[in-house]
């Protein structure tokens, strides 16, 4: 998977910096770095990148700031790392549109998994086919083209990242059930442990803003489920 795959590195930190480039490197992965958020987002504008790696906490424009003016223009896979794991953090920076996240230290094996992931829900097939063979499931004003891959509310095309798409497609693949938080950790994220439920909570916010609040209902104590 690894082949061909451009990783945008924004740290600031020079001794993580290279060491993490190096590492991905060695996996295969093609690295352009940049140690600050100004240079960053420059690179990111030359284009040519698949996954962008950054840092919370950056010089000139800090890691929240760039996953923002990222977001703008591209869907591409984001992944952040946080220094401290703290809460304003992670919610920051999931909030700015951030995929996924790690705290550092982070053991290659994991960063790679995570990445590895990331790119995976980047890539679409073709759904399998509905029990009734429609692709085009309506709730509501939302409809959702399995085999397009497109969501439209009150036929207004909406705009979802990968994850966000896969989360909804999840959704619609059982209208009316409740999914645990944990459920779609390793459904969506292709986690194959528990991890922080707060990046579920997070991206169905985030789905919410996009196709409406009461679309997705909270089951509390329990998860959510797709009004039908």
């Amino acid at each position: 998977m690894s082949e061909s795959v451009n990783v945008l590195l924004v740290e600031d930190d020079a001794v993580i910096r290279r060491a993490v480039g190096l590492m991905l490197e060695r996996y295969g992965y093609t690295v352009a770095s940049a140690e600050d958020g100004l240079a960053g987002l420059e690179l990111f504008r030359a284009g040519g990148h698949d996954l962008l790696l950054l840092d919370v906490m950056l010089p000139g424009l800090d890691g929240i700031g760039l996953c923002r003016r990222v977001r703008e223009t591209s869907l591409m896979p984001i992944l952040m790392m946080s220094a401290r794991g703290d809460s304003l953090d992670v919610v920051g920076g999931l909030e700015a549109g951030a995929d996924d996240y790690v705290v550092k230290p982070v053991e290659s094996p994991v960063l790679v998994a995570r990445i590895r992931a990331l790119l995976r829900r980047a890539t679409f097939t073709r759904a399998e086919p509905t029990v009734d063979g429609r692709s085009v499931l309506t709730f509501g004003d939302l409809t959702l083209d399995t085999d397009g891959l497109e969501a439209r509310v009150a036929g207004e095309p909406v705009v979802l990242t990968p994850t966000e798409l896969r989360l909804l497609l999840e959704f619609a693949a059982h209208p009316g059930t409740v999914l645990e938080r944990q459920r779609l950790l390793r459904k969506v994220w292709d986690y194959g442990w528990d991890g922080d439920s707060r990046v579920v909570d997070l991206c169905v916010q985030r789905l919410r803003k996009k196709i409406g609040a009461d679309r997705i209902e909270t089951v509390r104590g329990f998860g959510y489920k797709l009004v039908r």
